[in-house]
């Protein structure tokens, strides 16, 4: 499949939109993904190819990160920050944060599946790093796991060697 092709862009997540925080932390209040679908969006991110997994750098305690070790800088926001580009929220949120190729970004929160992090493009954050909701049932588990590999590809094709 290719990048346009893919579930996210396609397909409209069932409902309104969960409450969230305004700000940080960024937070989903409501609608939240069961803590076994969660540990799948997990292992999800887990198995996909040069992942380490580890704390995230830039979230809150208990947030589990999905690390492309041994990157430099990257060009056009493919990281949040160092080799960082995704983490899994603590089971009482279940959503994620992460950065998405700027093409889909908008299409993505159009089809009800992310809204723009408060701080995306400011204090020299990335634009395009996004929350995406937590998946409430198998179906949203497909979709969100689409948009994981679709940011870990951005992030691989980004990434620039030490």
């Amino acid at each position: 499949m290719t990048l346009q092709t893919k579930s996210y862009l396609d397909t409209r997540r069932a409902g309104p939109r969960p409450r969230t925080t305004p700000t940080n932390p960024h937070t989903q209040l409501d609608q939240n993904a069961p803590p076994d679908l969660q540990e799948r969006v997990f292992e999800i991110g887990r198995s996909l190819s040069g992942v380490a997994v580890g704390p995230s750098l830039v979230s809150v305690p208990g947030a589990r990160a999905f690390h492309l070790p041994g990157c430099g800088h990257a060009a056009q926001g493919a990281f949040m920050i160092q080799c960082e580009f995704a983490h899994l929220h603590p089971p009482r949120d279940g959503s994620l944060h992460m950065t998405l190729p700027p093409e889909i970004v908008e299409k993505v929160i159009e089809n009800g599946w992310a809204e723009l992090h408060p701080l995306a493009g400011r204090y020299g954050l990335p634009a395009n790093i996004v929350m995406v909701y937590g998946p409430r049932d198998e179906e949203e588990l497909a979709v969100v796991g689409d948009l994981i590999r679709a940011s870990h590809a951005f992030a691989e094709a980004e990434r620039q060697p030490r």
